[in-house]
């Protein structure tokens, strides 16, 4: 709604990347820990701008970085930053 405010249109599709960029923070941070999800809503900002700096062309880079990011924190911690640990079953 706020987009559309601000750009004065409305598309069907409008909220798609802000939302996956949103549930991509909450699995960086830890599937339901909102402190995890505010730090992983931060990293991937942070590593966003950075990637836009520093790699020539980077604004069209910044959604492969983003997403590459969350893959390499996943292969290394499963359960996401601040996620807890899942007891396994017998």
């Amino acid at each position: 709604m706020l987009q559309g405010l601000v750009f004065g249109s409305v598309r069907f599709n409008m909220g798609f990347i802000p939302g996956l960029k949103a549930f991509t923070a909450a699995v960086l941070g830890g599937i339901g820990n909102i402190r995890g999800a505010m730090l992983g809503g931060v990293l991937l900002g942070m590593f966003e701008n950075l990637g836009t700096l520093c790699i020539p062309n980077g604004t069209r880079w910044k959604d492969v970085l983003a997403f590459s990011v969350l893959v390499l924190v996943l292969m290394i911690r499963p359960t996401g930053i601040l996620g807890q640990k899942v007891a396994e079953r017998a």
